[in-house]
């Protein structure tokens, strides 16, 4: 920390300096060009997702003025928001809250009106849902008009929130000073400020954090500056976004660039080698995504490397990537993950789905973009295999959930209540492909299709849109295909892509990918099909030569057709498992998952020692299920009194909840017997949610995080 200390004023020294003043009005859902009649234009968006009346009011930028304190795990302070009325008659602001904040006062000012104190203002918190609720604020209506500023201060402090993540120092990965970090997709962050937290929002924003000395604090900003006299950071977001998309990280942390406009920042023990992985890639990768794309929007493109309790792969915040620090083991999938962050930088952060039952607009586009990037970087047969990896992923999927359940379709209505992070699921990502991948196969030509995409960021860059403004925009920009009726082609209509349940219509050729794909394939016959499998001919595959996704590849499949016979997964040990040992955990979780599911007791060690020592989410809870769902219970059970103590609090409730179907705890966070009631709440996980003919109503199943993308 005293290397920061030493540094210049300026934090982020490719930035600007702060602006003088706040933002402007800013971010209101995607107008329509004239003469494309949009779905949107008829119908007043609802976002069954916020308890706020977002409607009313035009968010021009807010502020946050913060204290962390470290000893107490609370962030205290104000938030200040610019609001414009839109509506005549408004008499009250309602912003989407939590149970987990606590509001001291709140209070108005009307900026011009000759007012010099501010007006004390009554409110009220209900329920509204287990992941949230509604703060109702009583405005003065002699104060508040149609297009007439107004400014409210809610000044508050955070407590046990799902949006925020306070790690003690033996849960991050130097075990010296503690971390804390935020996360807030999909609707985690109405836990770390009153917002009106919907994606149909978009803001501008400011951020003052006041930390201890040896604190270094990030946020998903543009600009930032600090205080070494004052410890204060301060930080300013200059492009609207929404609410998800403010976060923040605190600890101990340095930092090295890796190119003009991007840099690595994590935990001194892990710097190196983070900076080892990413060398200049990251400025070799937006080149070719501007190339396709257009210009990248934010300026800035760090990326900071969390602690294993960060509870997904990755998060696409603006200016400041999240990724989990256990991906380092793995180049490809550390490629794939931060180039799909960068994606997000055109598709889901400049142009962002209005609602979360459209999700795919984000993650479907994030996912074509990735692929074009990787194809023009590393080449087709690279992308083919590695879509094919996902693709067979979203089939196992299907056959979980069957061609029916309404989780399927990429537009997903569900009811008030349902948290749309249980929604989050290969459907989103990869049949939201598959359809993009549709409209570039119907365009005509690739390249013509990322013309149209450069195109559609420039219309719509900084607002929300639903899908229909995207197929709107398609068909006029393509008038051919719209005479040529292409919405409504027997059996690819865009309707039934959208609302329809089950499997993509369509899936691209992945031909190119034959001389990866297919010697994994070959593999897999010889040992399905021969018990014993031929060894003169497994001897002519030499698995030390193969990429990560080309192994992933087959153990995946070799775990579609499990339980194998005891003597093929006991040549698959002689043949591999020692190879796999010195291989990253992607390749290690899969062959442990098929030691568990086949109930192979020779190489139980291996599980043991791969649980000791990953504590991650991602690659803690698909073994556990595995353990659990088979005869290997009392060894799961085990590992988890032994390793529990380095376990952040939420993973060890949802083990908890695996192991002894519960979620109880006690107040030290270590595991309570079966026969507590307590039940905490939960953070969001890549549940998959079942629904009734009407909407999603709940969870019945939770698929291998290792077969959900969950960079969000």
């Amino acid at each position: 920390m005293a290397e920061l200390h030493q540094a210049p004023t300026s934090l982020c020294c490719c930035r600007k300096s702060l602006p003088d003043s706040g933002g402007r009005c800013s971010g209101d859902l995607a107008r329509p060009s004239a003469g494309l009649g949009l779905e949107s234009q008829r119908c007043p968006l609802v976002d069954v997702a916020s308890a706020s009346n977002f409607r009313s009011f035009q968010l021009c930028h807010f502020h946050l003025d913060l204290r962390l304190n470290f000893a107490v795990k609370e962030m205290s302070g104000w938030l200040v928001l610019d609001l414009v009325p839109v509506q005549p008659g408004v008499c009250s602001l309602i912003l989407d809250s939590h149970p987990s904040l606590l509001i001291h006062s709140i209070d108005c000012k009307v900026p011009g009106a000759g007012q010099q104190e501010p007006v004390s203002l009554t409110y009220r918190v209900d329920p509204f849902t287990d992941y949230g609720s509604s703060l109702s604020i009583s405005l003065p209506t002699a104060a508040v008009k149609p297009g007439r500023a107004v400014q409210i201060t809610v000044r508050y402090t955070t407590t046990d929130g799902p949006a925020i993540w306070w790690l003690d120092s033996e849960l991050t990965c130097g075990q010296v000073r503690p971390l804390v970090f935020t996360q807030g997709h999909s609707v985690c962050n109405r836990s770390f400020f009153p917002c009106f937290d919907t994606p149909a929002v978009k803001s501008t924003y400011t951020a003052t954090v006041r930390v201890p000395d040896g604190v270094t604090v990030l946020m998903s900003a543009s600009r930032s500056s600090y205080s070494k006299q004052d410890r204060v950071f301060q930080f300013s977001m200059e492009f609207p976004v929404p609410s998800y998309l403010v976060a923040l990280v605190a600890g101990e942390l340095q930092h090295v660039d890796v190119g003009p406009r991007s840099r690595v920042w994590a935990e001194p023990c892990l710097l190196s080698c983070a900076v080892k992985k990413l060398g200049g890639s990251v400025e070799r990768w937006l080149g070719v995504a501007e190339d396709l794309f257009g210009p990248y929007l934010w300026g800035r493109c760090d990326i900071v490397f969390l602690p294993p309790s960060f509870p997904i792969v990755a998060m696409e915040n603006p200016c400041l990537t999240f990724i989990i620090a256990s991906i380092l083991e793995s180049s490809e999938f550390l490629l794939i993950d931060v180039i799909h962050e960068i994606a997000h930088g055109w598709f889901g952060n400049a142009v962002t789905n209005a609602t979360w039952e459209e999700m795919w607009l984000s993650e479907g586009l994030a996912t074509y973009a990735q692929r074009r990037i990787t194809t023009e970087a590393y080449g087709e047969p690279f992308t083919c295999l590695e879509t094919v990896v996902r693709l067979d992923a979203l089939h196992r999927q299907l056959r979980l959930l069957g061609d029916s359940n309404p989780v399927s379709r990429l537009q997903v209505k569900f009811e008030s209540g349902v948290n749309p992070s249980t929604l989050m699921n290969l459907f989103t990502y990869e049949k939201g492909f598959c359809f993009v991948s549709y409209l570039s196969e119907i365009s005509g030509d690739v390249r013509r299709f990322d013309c149209f995409l450069r195109d559609y960021i420039s219309e719509f860059k900084f607002k929300s849109v639903v899908a229909q403004d995207l197929i709107d925009y398609f068909l006029s920009y393509f008038p051919e295909l719209k005479d040529a009726a292409v919405a409504k082609r027997e059996g690819l209509e865009f309707e039934r892509w959208l609302s329809g349940c089950g499997p993509p219509l369509y899936e691209p050729d992945l031909s190119a990918g034959g001389a990866l794909i297919g010697p994994v394939q070959d593999l897999c016959d010889l040992w399905r099909n021969a018990d014993p499998p031929d060894l003169e001919a497994l001897a002519t595959f030499d698995l030390s030569t193969w990429s990560t996704f080309q192994i992933v590849l087959f153990l995946d499949r070799m775990l579609d057709h499990s339980p194998l016979p005891h003597s093929v997964v006991a040549s698959l040990s002689d043949s591999y498992s020692s190879l796999f040992d010195g291989l990253n955990a992607e390749v290690q979780i899969r062959w442990l998952q098929m030691v568990v599911r086949n109930s192979f007791y020779p190489d139980l060690p291996r599980v043991r020692a791969f649980l000791h020592k990953h504590t991650s989410r991602m690659y803690t809870v698909p073994l556990y299920e595995d353990l659990v769902a088979g005869v290997m219970k009392f060894v799961a059970v085990e590992i988890f009194y032994q390793t529990q103590r380095r376990l952040h609090p939420n993973l060890r409730r949802t083990l908890q909840q695996i192991l002894f179907q519960t979620s109880s705890t006690n107040q030290n966070g270590s595991a309570l017997p079966p026969s507590s009631g307590s039940t905490p709440p939960q953070e969001p996980t890549a549940a998959v949610a079942t629904a009734s003919p009407g909407g999603a109503t709940g969870t019945t199943a939770t698929i291998a995080l290792r077969d959900v993308n969950v960079s969000a």
